[in-house]
């Protein structure tokens, strides 16, 4: 990303890792730099979630910051969080100065069950919506079609009427969104599409700093944006890969000729 010009993005979605593995912490390591990313972001990934502590805020300022210089003052950010992580990000934002235009709960209603009986069920996820305008708020907000807009899986929703910020979004994902395979923390199509339906612009330019399996990428394509994503797990790469070149297949062919490339 260090490579990217500034004020280059109308448009951020990121869903980073949460630190919530139970395995090994990523370690610092002197000279290690993070694929994709450029620059000496010293960190040493075992797997894709295993990131904890102060490590987890030092790379959420990281990521956060070359964001605030990549998106335009007219742009958002979304980034999605859980409990694990959701702190680090709320003080990076406010140290870098980007404003917190709100809080989404995003809430599950067919959230899996808690086994162990020892805390209560993890039902809800937050999203931040953040801009880079320093406090100008020139950011695009599709205002009135979504106040408009009737979200059939959504019961909190009413046409006509404003949309709150908690969204009754089910995490099922449809038999298509997994037909090559699956990601942990993979989000339902339906909620990357509104967080497009609320801040994009046709023909702008969507950045997904973590990949994953690509959802966010086709919510974007299916909105008229050109994508630009970055993803370090070869794994996942390559099912983002599949999905998005099947995608792509069903719409006008208009690749450019790089997007899959590993390099």
């Amino acid at each position: 990303m260090a490579m990217l010009p500034d004020q280059s993005f109308d448009l951020a979605i990121v869903d980073p890792p949460y630190g919530a593995s139970t395995k090994a912490v990523w370690k610092l390591e002197q000279g290690h730099n993070l694929p994709g990313f450029g620059g000496q972001w010293d960190i040493a990934s075992h797997t894709w979630d295993e990131i904890s502590g102060i490590e987890s805020f030092q790379f959420t300022l990281l990521w956060l910051t070359e964001l605030k210089r990549l998106v335009k003052p007219t742009g958002s950010i979304w980034i999605h969080s859980t409990y694990h992580n959701s702190g680090w990000v709320n003080v990076a934002c406010q140290l870098l100065e980007l404003e917190i235009i709100n809080e989404v709960v995003w809430y599950k209603r067919n959230a899996f069950p808690n086994l162990s009986g020892r805390r209560l069920t993890a039902s809800h996820e937050t999203i931040l919506w953040v801009h880079t305008g320093n406090g100008k708020r020139e950011y695009y907000f599709n205002y009135e079609q979504v106040k408009a807009k009737t979200f059939p899986s959504d019961s909190l929703k009413k046409p006509g009427k404003q949309l709150r910020t908690v969204w009754d979004i089910p995490n099922n994902k449809k038999r298509e969104e997994l037909a090559f395979g699956k990601h942990p923390t993979q989000k339902p199509l339906r909620l990357s599409s509104r967080l497009l339906f609320i801040s994009a612009q046709k023909n702008g330019r969507l950045l997904v700093p973590f990949v994953g399996s690509g959802t966010e990428i086709i919510a974007g394509l299916r909105s008229g944006m050109e994508c630009t994503g970055f993803e370090t797990e070869i794994e996942y790469f390559d099912l983002a890969c599949r999905r998005i070149k099947e995608e792509m297949s069903q719409l006008q062919p208009m690749l450019l000729p790089g997007l899959f490339s590993s390099k």
